[in-house]
């Protein structure tokens, strides 16, 4: 096991290593930036090293000053957390070279599964479903129009380097396709050096169904059951449940065994999520996406299955086998978790920083929990994520979890910043989220909406 390890991140999720590595007799590194100076993870960590000025670019994205602080402290291993380097590949690789390990899977296995084409490719492969699209790469307009013509409108056209957004494209209709193609690969080339696009039908409206699964260096794969990630606000998860309401026994075999066969046809190792569309209506889902790091929404699968993901990642990195297999995993009640944000849902959910007068944590009863790195009179900077607290609950079933969440929220107490804990208060009483019917444009398109109107 590591005598000692960096983590490479800030907030929440570097305290919740820095509690992990603590309960496995691990010394911890924090870094930290000049803004960050009396952040809670600073002040939790065995040692802290400031690593530049408040731009994360300057800081928590600068390779070479994160690895300086590692060598310099004697760290064996680095966490990367969520964010950040956590799916930077050249990191991942620069660790290796330097003898330091990298918590996640290897730069080779971050670049496969990062290029959309490939990975697409990869799950054809494996024998996992895929949205109906291209088989590789798009090359011309011409080419776009047969395969949309074959598939079916509306289509999307994906950059295949794509992420925050950019050389993505939905087309409705014929006459609009050639114009988005080259606006998109043209887009696509300026923000990446590669304009290579491919294109998939669009399922929507549909239910995001991801699954959690852990992989040792030995060959062992498990997945730990599946989270419900529907409620989002333009693409970000506002709400997570385990396990979906919307998926059965069989089905819940079905996605579990397709994300074990992804993550063994690329030789994954350490703990990742596969993502997947699921259309209600035609009863399948589709592959989307790979994520080669720690979720934000993990606690809630920690809930329902009684395994520490953090704690697996470390001794996966150090070589360990998985203590479990397949059969050993069981998912037991219903857990939610609730991000809690420093944003005013008044004025378009704009970030809200400030000074904390005075703060109450929820706490007391069975199966809640809160992650979080805020305290009294510490001040949340502009420069980061407004994410400031996760309110995790488990109850025995889903109901159970829901009157649990709606004490918790009750309970919490935040002055001297604006957060959205009333809007996550609205969110869960709604009628469709009580019952479970919700789906990815539900929070957008029908909540909102309405929501505004009252306000």
């Amino acid at each position: 096991m590591f005598r000692k390890i960096l983590i490479a991140n800030r907030g929440e999720i570097a305290v919740r290593i820095i509690r992990a590595a603590r309960e496995l007799g691990i010394a911890t590194v924090a870094v930290y930036s000049k803004a960050d100076k009396e952040a809670l993870h600073t002040l939790l960590a065995d040692e802290a090293v400031c690593i530049g000025p408040a731009k994360s670019t300057e800081s928590y994205l600068n390779m070479n000053a994160v690895l300086s602080a590692a060598v310099l402290t004697g760290a064996e291993a680095i966490h990367p957390g969520f964010g950040f380097l956590s799916e930077n590949s050249k990191f991942a690789t620069m660790c290796e070279e330097v003898g330091i390990k990298f918590i996640g899977p290897s730069g080779a296995v971050m670049d496969l599964m990062g290029d959309k084409i490939n990975a697409r490719a990869q799950m054809i492969k494996a024998n996992v479903p895929v949205i109906p699209g291209s088989d590789g790469e798009v090359h011309t307009p011409a080419e776009a129009l047969a395969i949309a013509e074959k598939i079916g409108y509306p289509v999307m056209l994906k950059a295949s380097a794509g992420g925050g957004g950019k050389g993505i494209r939905k087309v409705e209709r014929a006459e609009d396709l050639v114009a988005a193609f080259e606006s998109a690969s043209t887009e696509a080339k300026a923000a990446f050096g590669n304009g290579a696009m491919y294109m998939e039908r669009v399922i929507y409206p549909a239910r995001h169904i991801e699954v959690q699964i852990l992989a040792d260096q030995h060959g062992h794969v498990v997945h730990l059951g599946e989270r419900d990630c529907s409620l989002q606000r333009n693409n970000q998860k506002v709400l997570e449940e385990s396990p979906s309401v919307a998926i059965g026994k069989t089905l819940r075999c079905q996605i579990g065994e397709a994300a074990v066969r992804a993550a063994q046809s690329v030789g994954y190792e350490n703990a990742g999520t596969i993502e997947f569309l699921f259309d209600e209506g035609k009863r399948e889902f589709y592959f989307m996406e790979m994520n080669t790091r720690v979720q934000v929404e993990h606690p809630i699968t920690e809930f329902v299955t009684g395994i520490d993901i953090v704690k697996e990642q470390i001794k996966i990195a150090a070589g360990q086998e998985l203590a479990f297999g397949q059969e050993d995993i069981h998912i037991t009640g219903h857990a939610i978790e609730c991000r809690i944000n420093a944003e005013n849902p008044a004025f378009n959910f704009a970030p809200s920083p400030g000074k904390i007068s005075n703060l109450y944590l929820p706490s007391g009863g069975v199966g809640l929990r809160v992650d979080s790195a805020v305290y009294p009179g510490y001040t949340i900077p502009p420069y980061y994520d407004s994410m400031i607290a996760k309110i995790i609950v488990h109850g025995e079933n889903r109901f159970d979890a829901l009157m649990k969440m709606q004490r918790a929220l009750y309970e919490l107490e935040i002055d001297g910043v604006v957060t959205n804990t009333r809007f996550q208060m609205d969110l869960i009483a709604n009628p469709n989220v009580i019952a479970g019917d919700y789906d990815t444009a539900f929070l957008m398109e029908k909540f909102l909406p309405a929501y505004q109107d009252k306000k």
